[in-house]
């Protein structure tokens, strides 16, 4: 399959294509075509403009333009589906456009008041943000940076899961960054108040923008040093050591954490996991 190349923009810089890749979203939920084995793909242009939307430019996807929608009420022959799912089915590079546009609009819909005057906000050409023109507040879109961490020793991995996960399914550790903290403090710190042990040997992973609203997940994987498992009650329902052949059901490669856990037990010598379960959330 050939790969799909996005280009980035905050407003058009020529004349529109005369269709176009449309993320619309209704009550926080993606439209999909209706009927069984409809997919994403670029629609008339027509079939929305008419509607007079609130509406965002997020750049082009092999050519084609990519907008950000939102409706009251789904169009004929669109139904809801729930973002998370519905990024489960397209995959990417639709996945990652799918979770700029429902940023893009959740950002819009938060800042139509200035935080500093309660003015309400102006769009501001040229980039993403939003300006107050009483006191020349900008509100841009915003990122909350959060850890994830598989902690490994010898033959096994630990993981976790918390309340609201699908029942079975565990993943690695994550949390928020505090304010004046770093990533590496962060994955100390929680890994200690998620677990009660110590890592060493930090080594970065990977990264994932998350759209749950809107988190920049940068993963780790770390060693074990010592301590035994002291799960945080208000946190954590339940974490275990398992061998690298003996996993639980972990979320799949949809996710970095399906990433994280699957490439790190391959390269601490154990076999490759399966599938594991659609996280459906």
């Amino acid at each position: 399959m050939q790969r799909m190349h996005f280009l980035p923009a905050v407003s058009l810089v020529a004349t529109a294509t005369p269709q176009a890749w449309c993320f619309v979203f209704v009550e926080g939920q993606l439209l999909l075509p209706d009927g069984e084995g409809s997919t994403l793909g670029p629609q008339p242009w027509s079939l929305f403009e008419p509607l007079q939307p609130a509406r965002h430019y997020l750049g082009q996807l092999d050519g084609i333009d990519c907008w950000a929608f939102t409706l009251n009420e789904p169009p004929p022959g669109f139904k809801r589906t729930p973002l998370r799912a519905a990024m489960m089915q397209v995959g990417e590079p639709l996945m990652g456009v799918a979770g700029r546009a429902a940023q893009v609009l959740e950002w819009d819909r938060a800042h139509r008041f200035c935080g500093v005057c309660g003015t309400p906000t102006e769009l501001n050409a040229g980039e993403r943000a939003r300006k107050c023109p009483a006191c020349g507040h900008s509100a841009y879109p915003r990122l909350s940076p959060a850890m994830m961490v598989l902690v490994w020793r010898d033959g096994q991995v630990l993981l976790a899961r918390s309340p609201h996960y699908v029942p079975g399914v565990y993943s690695a550790l994550a949390g928020f960054v505090e304010a004046g903290e770093s990533l590496e403090q962060c994955v100390h710190r929680e890994v200690a108040e998620e677990v009660g042990v110590r890592v060493k040997n930090l080594r970065y992973y990977g990264s994932q923008n998350w759209p749950f609203p809107h988190s920049l997940m940068v993963a780790y994987t770390a060693e074990w040093v010592s301590g035994e498992i002291v799960k945080q009650e208000d946190e954590i329902e339940d974490a275990q050591w398992y061998a690298l052949d003996a996993l639980p059901k972990i979320p799949p490669r949809f996710s970095i954490s399906g990433h994280l856990i699957r490439d790190t037990v391959v390269s601490l010598g154990g076999p490759e996991p399966g599938p594991g379960v659609s996280v459906v959330r």
